[in-house]
């Protein structure tokens, strides 16, 4: 009886998964998506989000403040009709959605969307905090006095 040994690699499929993601699917995805950076700017004064939206025009984006996070939502439809071809009409519709989650301090009323070239900038600014309070310990009165 003849038997075939075959060497048996626990990671091959693993490395046909990764190799796959990467040679198409993962790094064409990322070159399309939007970025999204988020920064304090004037020490910690203030609170930023930039997203860059390419192709996207000022009426096309949304900002709003829902429950302490800020929303911030693009979407770019387009149609396009050509007689001389064979389909009628040709749409596509691009979207964006991104909700950031603002700090404890941030000033909702004072925000400030600001969109130039693609680049939308919100700068939320941010209310000073209190810093904490030590609270002094004494001697205890009732544990005294029962000793």
């Amino acid at each position: 009886m003849a038997r075939n040994l075959v060497r048996f690699d626990p990671l091959a499929e693993f490395s046909a998964l990764t190799r796959d993601l990467f040679d198409g699917g993962i790094r064409a995805a990322k070159a399309v998506m939007p970025t999204t950076d988020v920064y304090t700017e004037d020490d910690d004064k203030a609170f930023v989000v930039e997203a860059h939206l390419p192709n996207f025009d000022e009426s096309d984006v949304s900002v709003d403040v829902d429950r302490g996070a800020l929303v911030i939502q693009a979407q770019r439809h387009e149609k396009e009709e050509d007689s001389k071809k064979k389909y009628v009409m040709r749409e596509s519709t691009t979207s964006f959605y991104r909700s950031i989650l603002l700090p404890e301090q941030a000033d909702e009323a004072g925000i400030k969307a600001v969109f130039d070239k693609g680049v939308l900038k919100v700068t939320v600014p941010l209310t000073v905090s209190v810093a904490p309070r030590r609270i002094p310990i004494g001697e205890g009165g009732s544990a005294a006095e029962s000793a």
